[in-house]
């Protein structure tokens, strides 16, 4: 088998590798570009996106500064909430733990002067679905599923790298495609630059 046999190869199998991620990033860039639009069908429904599960008393010590990861840790615990989160200061007296995975999504409230706890369960809703699926990443939690998910993530990347440089190689090793692929390239690159500069 030849080199250039060999890169026409990986080029097909890494595309048919890549093929559900591929689907994915490109069908959930929609809702992230037109969110007005999924927003507005949604608020015709005339349901309530956020329902209240529990208002209770309760108690934490807050502490200075962006350390709030072990707060939230701390509230999940004391109320049998599981899954990976996000800890934030809403303002000054408020912190919000976020608790999600793809198909469902709580969210807690702790007023600090108040000392008072609010939990609401959001509707499910498909373009929710998919930009959660589109942001998440990286290594900040505790699940071992969740950090596969990020190595996957990171394979994915690889991988797609791995497919542009295959295909210019392809593209390169076609002399009667260079015309056509030298303008192909130019006008991507200059789209891409220009917005860059722009925005």
């Amino acid at each position: 088998m030849t080199y250039n046999h060999f890169n026409r190869r990986l080029h097909l199998y890494l595309a048919l590798t890549l093929l559900p991620w591929f689907f994915m990033y490109g069908i959930s860039s929609i809702p992230f570009s037109h969110g007005y639009f999924f927003q507005r069908l949604d608020e015709a429904k005339g349901l309530p996106l956020w329902t209240k599960r529990f208002e209770k008393t309760y108690e934490i010590r807050i502490p200075e500064g962006n350390e709030l990861r072990p707060v939230g840790a701390q509230i999940m615990r004391d109320h049998g909430l599981e899954g990976a989160y996000g800890v934030y200061r809403q303002n000054p007296n408020q912190v919000n733990v976020y608790v999600h995975s793809f198909w469902h999504s709580t969210q807690v409230k702790y007023f600090i002067a108040e000392k008072k706890l609010v939990a609401e369960d959001r509707r499910f809703r498909w373009d929710h679905f998919l930009t959660g699926m589109h942001a998440r990443g990286g290594f900040e939690q505790d699940s071992f599923l969740d950090a596969l998910w990020g190595v996957v993530v990171d394979i994915v990347c690889l991988g797609m790298l791995l497919w542009i440089v295959t295909g210019v190689y392809m593209w390169w090793k076609l002399p009667s495609t260079r015309r056509w692929g030298w303008l192909a390239l130019a006008g991507g690159v200059t789209s891409f630059v220009f917005f860059v500069a722009r925005l």
